[in-house]
Parts: structure tokens; sequence; C-alpha cells
């Protein structure tokens, strides 16, 4: 089934996965995906993942991650650009989530990154999400 916004979806997928205390989700592959789980796995929200070479679309399997009495590590996760409105954002302008507690994941001319690496960087970019 032919899916608009494939980023979307998969973040949909991990929220939903999450609040059911599943303990892995399945997303089909893309390589801008692949690049945000790689960012949330860098940032602690989530357990290993494994690419899996399929005909005719490879999947990516996602381990999730919880704390003590099986309290999701990822409590929010919000698509902020949208195929339909398209938010970019320079380097000052990057808010904070949370009050510094969460992440914005950018696509940036230097890849996919987290806010404070973008900042680090002095680079903006297409603002993908918001996770807490």
């Amino acid at each position: 089934m032919p899916v608009n916004d494939p980023v979307g979806d998969m973040l949909t997928r991990l929220r939903n996965a999450s609040r059911a205390r599943h303990d892995k989700v399945v997303i089909p592959h893309s390589k801008l995906k692949l690049e945000v789980i790689k960012v949330l796995k860098d940032e602690g929200y989530i357990g290993e993942f494994t690419v899996h070479e399929l005909a005719p679309q490879n999947e990516i399997t996602v381990q999730l991650k919880y704390g003590p009495d099986r309290a999701p590590a990822i409590t929010g996760i919000r698509r902020v650009s949208k195929p339909g409105l398209r938010r970019y954002v320079a380097v000052r302008e990057i808010p904070q989530v949370l009050g510094g507690l969460g992440v914005c994941i950018l696509s940036t001319s230097r890849g996919i990154m987290v806010d404070s690496e973008a900042r680090k960087q002095k680079v903006g970019g297409e603002l993908l999400c918001t996770v807490y």
C-alpha cells in the first residue's frame, strides 16, 4: 500500500508499538528512515536495529527500549515538517524540546542530525520530527 509520508508512517509505527508495549516493530526500508533510526539509537530512544534484505523492498526491524515497569523510552514522537507544509529552520531558530530534555531531528546539508549537533556545526535544515 503506497504511503504519502513514509517518515510520518515510520514515526506512527514507532509510537503505536511503543504504546502497545511491543518488543520490536518492522518498518519498510529507505535511506532516510535508516538515518533517522540511527540517530534515535545514538540518542538512546531505541535499542538495536537490523536491516533485512528482502524482495521487493527491504525491511528494518527495530527493538524498542523500555525503562523500569515497562515505561517506554519514547513518550512522545511528532512529525513537524510534513509533505504539505515543509518546515525549515536556521541554526538560531532550532527549537528546544521540553526545555532540552527531548531532541529535534533535522535533515541538513551535512546529513541527518539532532539539534545539539546542528547547533555545534552551525547548520540549519528541515525540521523532521521531535522526540521526547
